[in-house]
């Protein structure tokens, strides 16, 4: 290969279901086609990862003025901003750059975790163990999804018609609740809400990593099954095939 001759790169399918995915595609089209021209998808991608990192001190700050919590609801939706639309910008001026788009982003996405995550793990409002729980189960579906786009071609954003964005207003929500009731008696005992929500998604992120593994094993194993298995398969097939052309 010459030296400066461009790796061959194919582009996984993004496949994104999510509730709000058409109106959030109609809305970062006009917002892209409306962007000054002095602004491109990497200063995007560094305000998302700069609000995230707000988030994450806004959730520190909630612990001892809940103004932190509004702080968090701006900074999310700026989040949303520069994460989302930076992908879209790229496209619409035709200047997209996949490998280094995919790898950044995800590299983004990982450190966003880590930060919005341990802000909560200090805001008093979730347990640090349940916030960690969370980054672990985040993290090792996101190892998923990325094995996934390399060996399939297919990039997953969203399950259960849910995905980032409504990820990000579920917990603008549970923000706007914290404000009045942070927490709720089960069973004769008092909760946090935030580790009740976290709780229901570590459930809810293990349950897709099992299935996710389970069904793109098998669909591997069906491209590629040992070599034993494959010849017996195709004996069976040319069995089938004589016995056919016999009768």
């Amino acid at each position: 290969m010459a030296k400066n001759q461009p790796l061959r790169f194919r582009e996984a399918k993004r496949t994104q279901q999510s509730f709000l995915a058409n109106l959030e595609k109609k809305a970062l089209l006009w917002m892209a086609a409306r962007m000054p021209a002095w602004i491109n998808s990497d200063h995007l991608t560094v305000l998302g990862l700069a609000a995230m990192a707000g988030a994450g001190f806004s959730y520190w700050w909630a612990r001892s003025n809940r103004t932190g919590l509004l702080m968090a609801i701006i900074c999310l939706a700026i989040n949303w901003l520069g994460d989302s639309l930076d992908g879209t910008l790229a496209r619409v001026r035709n200047c997209c750059r996949p490998r280094y788009g995919f790898y950044v982003d995800h590299v983004v996405d990982a450190f966003s975790a880590l930060f919005l995550l341990g802000g909560l793990a200090f805001s008093g409002y979730m347990s640090p163990w349940i916030a960690l729980g969370l980054l672990i189960v985040y993290l090792m579906l996101s190892v998923e999804i990325y094995l996934a786009s390399y060996t399939l071609g297919d990039f997953k954003i969203s399950y259960f018609k849910m995905g980032p964005t409504e990820l990000r207003l579920l917990l603008c929500i549970g923000n706007i609740a914290l404000l009045w009731k942070s927490v709720t008696h089960l069973a004769g005992r008092a909760y946090r809400i935030f580790d009740i929500g976290g709780t229901m998604g570590i459930s809810g992120m293990l349950l897709i990593l099992c299935i996710s593994v389970v069904t793109n094993t098998a669909r591997l194993y069906r491209r590629e099954p040992l070599p034993e298995v494959l010849r017996k398969s195709r004996e069976h097939k040319n069995n089938n095939r004589l016995a056919a052309e016999m009768h």
